[in-house]
This record gives C-alpha cells, structure tokens and sequence, in this order.
C-alpha cells in the first residue's frame, strides 16, 4: 500500500499548493505506515522535481509526455489511476484547484474509491477512516468516514501548511502509455496574465466592493496591494458591474481562496461573498456601515471611510518599508 499525491505543475513548476500537497501526503504516510509516492505528469525538469525532496517526497513518478499540457481531464484522470494502480496505493490526494475538482470525481469512479473533497488537517481516525471539511459554506465542520478501501481525497489550499524535511529523492521514469487518441482537448492559444500575483497563489489578498463607489477609485487598492506583494480581487457586483474584470470575483460563484491575510474594502459581506473567503487565516473588514454583515466574519475591523482609510494604510506600509 501507499499514498499516491498527484503534484500538478504550471508550465513545469510547481506551486506553493503542490509543496503543502506533498506535506500533507508525507504526514498522512507517516500515520499510515506506508509510503508516500508523488506523481508528476508533463515536462518537468530533474531540478523542478527534486523541489519535492524539500518536503519529505522520496520517491516520484514522472511522465513526461508532453501532452498533459492541454491539461484535459480524462486523461489526466485516466494517468493517475494508472499510476494508482501501479503504486498499489489506497489513498489519493490531489490539491482542490480547478483541475483537482475537474479530475477527482473521474479518478472515484475509476478506482471504485470513496471522494472527500476540501479536506483539511489528518485523519481524526485511520478504523474508520474519518476526515474533516468544512460544510454550510464554512459555517461549520464536518466529520465524513469513508468505508470505501481507496479513497480520493482533495486538499483546500492553505489549510495544511509547507512543511519542509528535506530527504534525498528518487525520480522514477512513468509511462501511463496514453496515446494522442487520449488528449482530446487542443491549445491552439494561450492568453497568460502577467505583471501581477495570482489569486491562487496569494498569501495577501487585497479586495473591494460596491464602497469603492467606481472603477476609477481602485488605484490606491492597487497600490496598496502592490506595497504588501499582494493579489487584487472584488466582489461579485463589482465585476458585474464591469469596474473589475470578473477573473478578480471571489466568493461562492466565483473564486474561492483562502490566503493568510484578507482585506475586504467596502464590502458588506453577504453570505455568498462570505462562503469563498472565510477559510482565509484572517480578515480585515473597512466599511462605514458599523452593521455590515463582513464585521461578524472579520478578525479585524475598522468603521471608517475607505478613502480614508485605504491611504492611511499605503502611508503606514511605506513606513515600515523604508
């Protein structure tokens, strides 16, 4: 038996979810008394690979074909039950990104396993095997047991943390032996935004809402999240609006993220707001409305004027900065 971790790469590099992935799988091994295997798929190179070795991975399997470029989700699924199978492992994590949500009902049904997803933290209990996620959009947590011999488990981002133990690698040459017939999707054009941080990645995540009053407000949110190496985001009546572009829309209909710091800037806080930032680590809440809903989720609040506030904070950054 062993614990597969299938570790998604972003044009050959890995991310700061594939580190705490492998944290994760290396702990849960640990527990299990088993090994944990990584599972690299597309051209990563031995440099890139070896990264994993920071976070306790000994042993990874890596298919090189570059077609899993496209990122086309049943042959990504269809990889990872091969590699599976092959590793005789029981339990399978994949991050709980937008491909790990595309591929990990796929890979269940596959291997006949049970599917958790959004977990977070170890198994409470390995008889029964026994998880936690968060349910009613975040408002509680729930215990799932899963009976099922393999299981399929995504992990939130940020609910882990990277762990570093380094240990000496082994890369092991894999060949799902999926052919061209497989990749049914085809990238004719790639459109990469560049310049800025993305919201998947962000440690800091600098928001606004319908109080920043207009698009021609944001430059000082924009400023302010540059000082702190932040990513920007808003809320869904902003990019409904067209003041954003909606790839900045977080919240239940649209990015769910869960950064270390959250700034929500004239933003009242609604319930489907709420549900895709409340696994943040903590929030920061400024509106001038003491009742807005966003103060009951917050760590910290300020009753203020945005406009106020927002320069207050760039004077304070720059302060410390210098």
């Amino acid at each position: 038996m062993s614990v597969l971790v299938y570790t998604e790469n972003w044009d050959g590099k890995f991310k700061k979810i594939s580190f705490e992935l492998a944290s994760y799988a290396v702990a849960l091994a640990e527990q299990m008394k088993v090994p944990a295997v990584a599972l690299s798929l597309g051209k990563v190179d031995e440099t890139e690979l070896k990264k994993l070795g920071n976070y306790g991975i000994e042993s990874i399997m890596s298919d090189t074909n570059e077609n899993y470029i496209g990122l086309d989700n049943q042959a990504i699924a269809k990889a990872v039950a091969i590699a599976a199978e092959k590793a005789g492992a029981n339990v399978i994590l994949i991050a709980h990104s937008n491909l790990g949500k595309a591929i990990a009902p796929r890979l269940s049904i596959k291997l006949k396993a049970g599917l958790v997803t959004a977990i977070h933290g170890l198994p409470l209990s390995l008889q029964p095997f026994t998880v936690l996620k968060n349910v009613f959009t975040n408002k509680a947590v729930g215990k799932v047991l899963v009976h099922a011999e393999k299981k399929v488990l995504t992990l939130a981002a940020n609910s882990f943390g990277s762990q570093e133990n380094i240990v000496t690698t082994i890369i092991n040459h894999f060949d799902a032996g999926l052919s061209n017939t497989d990749f049914a999707t085809k990238i004719e054009q790639t459109n990469k935004v560049t310049g800025k941080v993305l919201l998947s990645d962000a440690d800091i995540v600098v928001s606004g809402g319908r109080g920043m009053k207009g698009p021609e407000n944001w430059a000082p949110l924009e400023e302010l999240a540059e000082l702190l190496g932040a990513g920007t985001a808003c809320s869904r009546p902003v990019s409904d609006e067209g003041w954003r572009p909606h790839s900045e829309h977080v919240g239940q209909t649209g990015k769910m993220i869960a950064p270390n710091l959250y700034f929500a800037f004239g933003i009242s806080g609604a319930i489907q707001h709420l549900g895709g930032v409340s696994s943040s680590k903590v929030i920061v809440a400024v509106n001038k409305d003491p009742e807005a809903p966003i103060f009951e989720a917050a760590d910290y609040g300020i009753v203020g004027d945005v406009f106020k506030v927002i320069p207050q904070f760039i004077e304070a950054v720059k302060e410390i900065k210098s």
